[in-house]
């Protein structure tokens, strides 16, 4: 007899039709706009993550012990409004771990509270706003969600950069604190490049995207690359 499916298999099967809805919503985006459905125009920094480990522990060694990751990250617009009319701002980090394996982590512009960490809220100023993963990681523990909360930018004897607190949370509860996240000008300046990031195919160490969220997520990254990204003023 066959088995009647249970409310993960649900939830996987409605996800992945929410998917391929999506995958087709940002292709037709693409092909009009010639460029990336979300997110055509940003800047490219310098990224450097100091890991001093949570207070509590996740079940994730990237989370609870001590590190430091060196990478790139980029901030964008997510629709692409001109300045200063607030828009979605997407703050995207890539970088190689010990093990030589690549690791993406993409973060919008959301609030912090128990309802606000799963909303996406436009903003002004990229550099003195916060920001979530939106959607939750698994650990060997529990879910987990992520955010980045704006430092002041200024350290004596240094050089300016853009800092933030990189925080852990549970779907409800509160935000501690296990590291940070400076974005510093590359040699030659801030330009843009053609970066494309996938956190579903290159996961955080220690952290994977549930199954029912990869099958909603992968089908928009799939339709974003099919369409060459362009790289012009901001």
């Amino acid at each position: 007899m066959r088995r009647a499916p249970g409310t993960q298999d649900f939830a996987v099967q409605a996800a992945k039709a929410a998917g391929s809805l999506l995958g087709a919503t940002f292709g037709a985006a693409g092909a009009l706009r010639r460029n990336k459905p979300l997110h055509p125009k940003g800047l490219v920094y310098d990224a450097l993550i100091r890991r001093v480990g949570s207070p509590i522990m996740w079940g994730c060694p990237w989370l609870d012990d001590e590190g430091t990751d060196a990478g790139a990250a980029r901030l964008s617009r997510a629709i692409g409004l001109p300045a200063p009319v607030p828009d979605i701002h997407g703050l995207a980090i890539t970088f190689t771990g010990d093990d030589g394996e690549r690791n993406d982590l993409l973060l919008a512009t959301t609030g912090l509270g128990r309802w606000g960490r799963f909303l996406l809220i436009p903003r002004s100023d990229p550099h003195t706003c916060s920001y979530g993963s939106l959607f939750p990681y698994r650990s060997s523990r529990d879910l987990v969600l992520l955010a980045a909360v704006p430092l002041p930018a200024f350290r004596p004897q240094e050089p300016p950069a853009v800092r933030f607190r990189l925080q852990a949370a549970g779907v409800a509860g509160h935000w501690h604190a296990f590291g940070t996240l400076e974005l510093s000008t590359p040699e030659g300046g801030l330009t843009d490049r053609p970066l494309r990031f996938n956190p579903v195919a290159y996961p955080l160490p220690g952290l994977r995207t549930p199954r029912a969220l990869q099958r909603l997520r992968e089908p928009a990254y799939i339709a974003a690359r099919r369409t060459p990204a362009r790289v012009g003023p901001r």
